[in-house]
This record gives C-alpha cells, structure tokens and sequence, in this order.
C-alpha cells in the first residue's frame, strides 16, 4: 500500500516539473497572474462537475484557507520568487519543503519526526541543491521572503488538510481549493493585468495541460499522498519536480547534465526511499453524526 502511494504522489511533482517546459515553450510570458488563474480555476471547475457537491459546514471556511493557502497565495508568492531571484536561490529555499511539512505535522497531527526521516529530508535537501548548482546573479532580499512565505504557506496548507481530513471525498475537497484559490487569482489578476491575455492554438494546449494534468490530476495525486502518508514522506516525493526539471532540461532541450546533477538526483531518490521506510501513522477518521430522530421524521415527511 505504501508503495502504491509513492507512486501515485510522484505523479503530481513529476507533471509540475513538465510544466515548467510546457510553460517556457507554450504559455504567454507577460500575464503570470492569468496564467496561474486560467490554471486553477478551469481545473477546480472541471472536478466540481466531477464531484457534484458543493462544500457544507465548515468546509466552506476550510476551503478558503486551503484554496488561499496552497493555490492562491502559493502561485502569487512563487511568481514574485521568480521575478526576483536566481532560479536556483528560489529552487534551494523551496526545497526546505520537507523539514516545514515534518515540522508542522509534528505540531498538527502528531506525526513526530524520527532520525530516519530527518535524513531522508536532508539527503533530499542536498540532492537539490547539487541540482541546482550555485547561485549567479544578486540576491534580493525581498524574493527571498517572498520565496520563504511560499515554503512555509505551502507546507502548512499541506499539513491542513492532512489534519482536517474527515472522509469527504478526495475529488470535492481539491475541487473546492482549486476554485476558491483560482478565484482569489481571478481577483488580482484582473486588478493587476487587467484583460486577459491573447492564446492561439499551442497557447490553448499549453493551458490545457497545465490545467487538466499539472493541476487537476496533480493536486488529486498530492492530497491523496498526504492523507496516507507520512506528511515528511510526501515533502520529499515533491522534490521529484526538479529532478524532473533537470532530466526534461537535458531530453528535450539538449541541456548539458553534469556528474553534481546524476549524483543529486540519487540522493534525492535515496531520501525518498528513506521516509518511504518509516510506518505511517494515520489520524482517525471522524464520523459524521447521526441525524436527531426529529430530522429523521422530516426527512421522511420530505419523501
């Protein structure tokens, strides 16, 4: 079982490290915003329709924290990362991705992290930055903090909705992120840019994909990991997408791979198999509370 989840995860990091290529080689470069709207929202509206449910109860609040958390703000903040920063200064901070999940999975669902799991974080830690390799260019301070907020709104959005899982299907509960995160993208991207950008026919794929398999079938894979793995496991599977980054560089741009990249992607696959050895413990699951006898009469009255 375990297994079966690594797999299925892996998924969602491997389609957004294709999504950088599909991105620089597709997708308009002067409207951000719109693209990272037109990448949420068609995709949260295309599982809502699958779902056919709309949120109850507190899951309309949970939603929008979730949504801003790890849709809305998450895509803003990265956006700015990347206006200000090197490629790999962005890429180094974010991969700190698995120490903020197994720090805040600790605090929120108990899942106290062992010796083992630490050194699988690191190993995958390190595995990115001899990815990356070294920094080139000045450092702003400001795209540091912008990255930072991304990491730590991220990872705790991550854990959220690991701690708030409750049984409610998988399809709605990412349907409900991606339409109230693409919403509040909607928002600034209209108060920001304004109209939204022109898109010929590869413009259309490029979304297309971006929307369906790199948001949609991504974010299915990655909440899904989360409820049944170790949240710490799941941080360091995300690093998969600059491995991916990395190999697609090298296949279909012809990008030269180095020794320092074979050795990082070892380690990164290393860590992985590392946190994928340490059992992982699962909250349980809250049930739904039993209809007072008085709605029960209503019910069938209705009927």
């Amino acid at each position: 079982m375990e297994a079966k989840w690594l797999g299925i995860t892996a998924i969602a990091p491997v389609a957004w490290g294709a999504n950088y290529v599909v991105t620089r080689q597709l997708l308009p470069v002067d409207a951000p915003i719109w693209g990272s709207a037109i990448r949420a929202l068609p995709a949260g509206l295309v599982l809502l329709a699958v779902a056919r449910v709309l949120p109850r109860g507190v899951w309309w609040w949970r939603s929008g924290v979730l949504g801003t958390l790890n849709v809305g703000a998450f895509f803003l903040l990265v956006y700015v990362a990347a206006q200000l920063l090197p490629s790999s200064v962005a890429a180094s901070v974010m991969a700190l991705a698995p120490l903020t999940m197994a720090g805040f999975a600790w605090l929120w669902v108990a899942e106290k992290p062992t010796g083992q799991v630490l050194g699988g974080a690191v190993a995958g830690i390190v595995g990115v930055l001899l990815l990356v390799g070294g920094a080139s260019g000045s450092i702003d301070p400001s795209g540091v903090a912008a990255s930072a907020a991304a990491l730590v709104l991220s990872s705790a959005g991550a854990v959220l909705s690991k701690r708030w899982s409750d049984g409610t299907p998988l399809v709605a509960l990412t349907a409900w992120q991606l339409v109230l995160g693409g919403l509040v993208l909607l928002v600034v991207a209209v108060a920001v840019e304004g109209a939204p950008p022109a898109v010929d026919g590869s413009g259309a794929a490029g979304f297309a994909f971006t929307a369906l398999v790199a948001t949609a079938l991504a974010n299915l894979c990655w909440f899904g990991g989360l409820t049944h793995l170790r949240a710490a496991t799941v941080g360091v599977v995300g690093l998969l997408n600059p491995v991916t980054g990395v190999l697609l560089g090298a296949l279909v741009a012809h990008e030269t791979f180095t020794v320092e990249q074979v050795a990082g992607i070892a380690l990164v696959l290393a860590g992985i198999l590392a946190t994928s050895q340490v059992p992982t413990r699962r909250l349980p699951v809250q049930p739904e509370p039993l209809p007072e006898p008085e709605h029960e009469a209503h019910a069938l009255a209705a009927a």
